[in-house]
């Protein structure tokens, strides 16, 4: 029988509690303590905490195909040793990407979340590619670029082949496209390449990497171990 979950935080950790639905057995508890022993400054309050999980959880138990064979239990364990993780997928989900679990890492035990938004993630468009592209603009230049944003979340640029993995995972940006990690030789002379979804096909395209647009933004990958 499937439990009804839920989630309570408090100062001293975070404690997921099972109660079955209406048979009269006593309700079960599980605790899983939050690190407090992280030197990084970036993390994020118990109620954000709680409602980022909530958001999670419900995301992870809508699209089951995307982790199948991963159970929601291990992935809050995981997180709920790394106050990191959970601010970069805040940050994930502030900026629009709507992160979820697509699969598990079985050499390193490393849960994968990846940006699931069906779109480009709005607060990530409008973006040139890298640091180098945006000092080369002498006007117009956007406020930062692709790689400078996802190293300050804290996650990885999706290279074409992640990204065409996570096609087979649904259709995603129907009406954008996305930055994908482009190889040195392209970047060097001067370019970069992003992906998009049309006509049920992904395609991979290539600009300067200076360029930048209203419907152009990128996804990530974090791995949490």
């Amino acid at each position: 029988m499937l439990y009804n979950r839920h989630i309570l935080l408090t100062n001293f950790g975070l404690i997921v509690i099972f109660a079955k639905g209406m048979d009269k057995h006593p309700y079960q508890s599980k605790t899983y303590y939050m690190s407090n022993h992280s030197n990084s400054k970036k993390k994020i309050a118990a109620d954000q905490q709680a409602a980022l999980l909530k958001t999670l959880q419900s995301r992870f138990g809508k699209n089951m195909q995307r982790h199948k064979g991963i159970s929601w239990d291990n992935v809050l364990e995981k997180l709920a040793s790394n106050p990191a993780a959970l601010w970069s997928l805040n940050e994930m989900e502030e900026t629009g990407g709507e992160p979820d679990v697509i699969g598990l890492d079985n050499k390193t035990g490393e849960i994968i979340f990846c940006d699931c938004s069906p779109e480009s993630p709005k607060g990530r468009r409008s973006v040139c590619y890298d640091y180098e592209a945006l000092q080369s603009r002498k006007e117009h230049k956007p406020k930062t670029s692709a790689i400078d944003m996802a190293n300050e979340i804290g996650i990885t640029i999706l290279s074409e082949e992640q990204y065409r993995d996570l096609q087979q995972l649904g259709a995603f940006d129907l009406k954008t496209s996305s930055w994908v990690k482009t190889p040195d030789n392209i970047r060097e002379l001067g370019g970069a390449i992003f992906c998009d979804r049309r006509y049920d096909t992904v395609f991979m395209y290539h600009n300067g990497a200076e360029s930048y647009y209203a419907a152009r933004g990128f996804r990530g990958i974090l791995r949490v171990k």
